[in-house]
């Protein structure tokens, strides 16, 4: 059994990746001619993805001693974190006061999962 550490990075790392790679598929279309002609293709991504939430969520519960509500919320600020920066490096949309005050609302949420006893 890993311990409190390494099963709340493995997870937070694992919703990242999970969260950038589902922020590919759905958004590619937006940046790559192939994958808008191609979302059949596209969508075979949702095994691997899948397989990743799977692990994250796994070792999110493992590192809060079964709870299953942190790494639900976790996963949620991850995925705000990975649209924000990729929504502005591949489509130029900026991170605008508005978009800053949810990231910061969304680490808070992260905060309060990780030290919040």
């Amino acid at each position: 059994m890993m311990n409190y550490i390494t099963s709340l990075v493995y997870g937070v790392l694992l919703f990242l990746l999970g969260q950038t790679l589902v922020w590919y598929q759905i958004n590619g279309q937006f940046i790559s001619e192939w994958m808008k002609k191609n979302p059949l293709w596209v969508s075979l991504l949702g095994i691997p993805i899948s397989y990743t939430y799977i692990y994250a969520t796994r070792h999110l519960v493992n590192a809060f001693d079964g709870e299953l509500w942190p790494q639900r919320l976790i996963g949620f600020a991850m995925g705000m974190l990975s649209f924000a920066v990729l929504t502005w490096y591949h489509l130029n949309e900026p991170i605008t006061p508005k978009t800053a005050v949810t990231l910061v609302l969304a680490l808070m949420i992260v905060l309060i999962q990780v030290f919040w006893k």
